[in-house]
């Protein structure tokens, strides 16, 4: 494939990820009225979270799959139709049950959207732009939350709640005329052989996967907290409005855009220094966990600014760490069976997150947000302490590094 063009795709793979993190955004940030709208109490919000994602979850596995046996170009072009279609439904829902088969079909769409533009940067690219590739590839899914909360107030107040899911279902069908189109002349990437793909028992036989999946099963479900309820509670127990929400709630993710490519660099300089892969990774991995415990400090002070600042420090810690934890999948397992090993580990953290979600809601409504921030300062030390406590094997021929976020 010409280099232009491939790199023409991989733009269109970041917007792709810029509007699966825009689409699931939305819901978050009206949290706050439509509760009121339908007189939601947590509990019922907290089911609405789960509906999303459970198929999330679910496709996140699958969704590798998908792409391998569709190709990439029918994969996703199906992948961002249903989302959309599903963003659309939105805007007729009448209640509780009505948004939360909304938000499920929400994440059947998107569960396959980040193994496909890996898949995607991957096949274009050649194996000196591979890395860059799928970084930017995945990198959109930052650049898409930052926008959620000021696009989401300003369509609102334009359009009403109803008009801003038309407005991202809109977004996403000219998305897949433009990924369309840029496919015209090109042939369809070939199907990957039944023979060459990984099992998942192979895979989950392995102590160092499962080590990783547990890890990610502790620390996912403090981003699925802060991706979902922050909204929920800078109204409820900070008095913000929708407005003052749209122009604070961006801050924290525009913090985790910045680490998300830039720890990933740092941990490459680490390695080409001569420090040995796993401990370059697993060192700023530390590092991010000991800055976690801000997440505590947020619920503690004094003014709505000062927590946001302290979020900030939590998603700032995040990139560091996902950008590493990611990479450290890469030098754990062969490059064949990086898809599959990353679809496994975010599962695992989806159903942290499943379970999770049905916790927050009751624990909010019975005792406000204090205890889940405080329980969010603990998870990532553990989940270090897991990874760290036990050598990994010889490492195998590293693996592409993808700084994105899933």
């Amino acid at each position: 494939m010409p280099s232009h063009r491939a790199w023409i795709l991989c733009g269109l793979l970041f917007f792709a990820t810029a509007l699966s993190f825009l689409d699931r955004q939305v819901l978050s940030v009206l949290a706050p009225q439509l509760t009121r709208e339908f007189a939601m109490s947590n509990t019922a919000y907290s089911r609405v979270v789960f509906a999303f994602v459970a198929s999330y979850t679910v496709m996140f596995s699958l969704g590798g799959r998908l792409m391998d046996t569709l190709g990439t170009r029918l994969g996703l072009a199906l992948s961002v139709g249903l989302w959309s279609l599903a963003s659309a439904a939105h805007a007729i829902a009448n209640g509780p049950w009505a948004l939360g088969a909304a938000r499920f079909f929400l994440g059947v769409g998107e569960g396959a959207c980040f193994p496909g533009a890996t898949k995607g940067a991957v096949e274009w690219m050649p194996p000196h732009r591979r890395a860059l590739a799928v970084g930017f590839a995945n990198g959109g899914s930052a650049f898409g939350a930052v926008l959620a909360p000021p696009l989401t107030v300003w369509w609102t107040s334009l359009f009403g709640w109803r008009g801003t899911f038309l407005a991202t279902a809109l977004l996403g069908a000219s998305w897949l005329g433009l990924w369309l189109l840029a496919f015209r002349g090109l042939p369809e990437s070939a199907p990957t052989p039944a023979a060459q793909r990984t099992s998942f028992a192979s895979l989950l036989a392995r102590p160092e996967m499962r080590r990783l999946m547990i890890a990610r099963f502790f620390f996912d479900p403090v981003f699925y907290f802060y991706m979902f309820w922050i909204p929920q509670y800078l109204n409820r127990e900070r008095g913000l409005s929708l407005t003052e929400i749209g122009n604070l709630t961006w801050i924290p993710f525009f913090a985790l855009g910045v680490t998300n490519i830039a720890a990933g660099r740092v941990s490459d300089i680490l390695v080409k220094r001569g420090w040995q892969p796993r401990r370059a990774r697993l060192t700023l991995m530390c590092i991010a966990a000991a800055l976690t415990p801000a997440s505590w400090l947020a619920s503690t002070a004094g003014t709505a600014y000062a927590a946001i600042a302290l979020m900030s420090v939590l998603m700032f810690a995040h990139g560091i760490w996902i950008a590493n934890y990611i990479t450290l999948i890469g030098d754990t397992v062969a490059p064949t069976e990086v898809g599959t090993a990353v679809g496994l580990t975010g599962t695992s953290g989806g159903i942290a997150a499943m379970l999770s979600n049905l916790i927050v809601g009751p624990a909010v409504d019975a005792a406000g947000f204090s205890p889940v921030f405080l329980v969010s300062a603990l998870l990532y030390p553990t989940a270090w302490l897991i990874l760290a406590l036990r050598r990994a094997p010889a490492p195998l021929t590293p693996a592409i590094s993808s700084k994105g976020t899933a």
